[in-house]
């Protein structure tokens, strides 16, 4: 595991697939666009030049993958209103259907974005009673939600197995 904060770091890594978290998007793109880091447009890049390279977002991650705002396509095929559940008092957790785990799994959300659609092209990972809270796109995988904040590794043991068949 290898922590990126220049895009340096990630020619470094040569990572095997990537993890963009939560936070707060704005200051990521702010910060991750500056000139001593550009990092996201090299891990957009990145994301870009292999299809089969594995990349798990979450909350704000989910809507860098969905609007990068790079000029380039999105990275997954749905369409995102980020703050979409309100303020931070509205903040909750909830069982989730995590189809692409084909079971239950424990939902966090905090301020956290919606998807408004998405293509035909993407699979639906996660259900939130009748709201997709999670989409796929090839070895790209969306969640509204913070699926680190819970005692599950569903999400990111599908990512390992992910990078582990990529790499095969």
């Amino acid at each position: 595991m290898h922590e990126l904060r220049k895009a340096s770091d990630l020619a470094a890594a040569d990572p095997h697939a990537i993890v963009l978290p939560g936070g707060e998007s704005t200051t990521m793109r702010l910060t991750g666009n500056h000139d001593t880091s550009r990092l996201l447009p090299a891990l957009f890049e990145w994301i870009r030049s292999d299809s089969s390279r594995p990349v798990l977002g979450t909350c704000a991650g989910a809507i860098l993958l969905a609007d990068p705002r790079d000029g380039g396509d999105p990275l997954v095929d749905a369409d995102i209103d980020r703050n979409a559940y309100g303020r931070q008092a509205d903040s909750f957790q909830s069982t989730l259907e995590a189809t692409i785990l084909g079971r239950d799994f424990p939902g966090v959300f905090i301020r956290a974005p919606r998807f408004e659609s998405h293509s035909e092209s993407a699979t639906v990972a996660a259900m939130h009673g009748e709201e997709v809270v999670g989409v796929r796109t090839g070895n790209r995988l969306a969640l509204t939600f913070h699926p680190e904040l819970s005692s599950d590794t569903g999400f990111h043991r599908w990512l390992l197995e992910t990078a582990a068949g990529a790499g095969s």
